[in-house]
């Protein structure tokens, strides 16, 4: 009657070492959702998109440098979220230098 007891993990292997949480979303879609907001804000919204794409890049690549080689999508997200970042920063301090056309 006693035989079973303590056994009970036996049957369900995968419930062993699941020691993550699965509530939000893994490195592989951060990575994509960064790609696309990068390439979105070349068009429109840089100023909010560029951010958004480094956040989502940075997280992919789980806060440090070390990705390997399966971390290229949140390196992309990254680096093209920084110069999307950057050309709107530029673009709105260019116009509102004075002489630009707004008076």
């Amino acid at each position: 009657m006693m035989a079973g007891f303590g056994h009970g993990t036996r049957r369900y292997p995968r419930s062993r070492g699941r020691t993550w949480s699965r509530t939000g979303p893994d490195r592989a879609t951060l990575g994509i959702i960064g790609v696309i907001c990068a390439i979105a804000g070349f068009f429109v919204l840089g100023i909010i998109l560029g951010p958004v794409a480094i956040v989502c890049g940075w997280l992919a690549m789980g806060r440090t440098w070390s990705g390997g080689s399966r971390a290229w999508p949140a390196l992309v997200a990254f680096v093209l979220g920084a110069s999307d970042t950057l050309l709107a920063i530029i673009w709105l301090v260019g116009a509102a230098t004075p002489g630009s056309g707004l008076f």
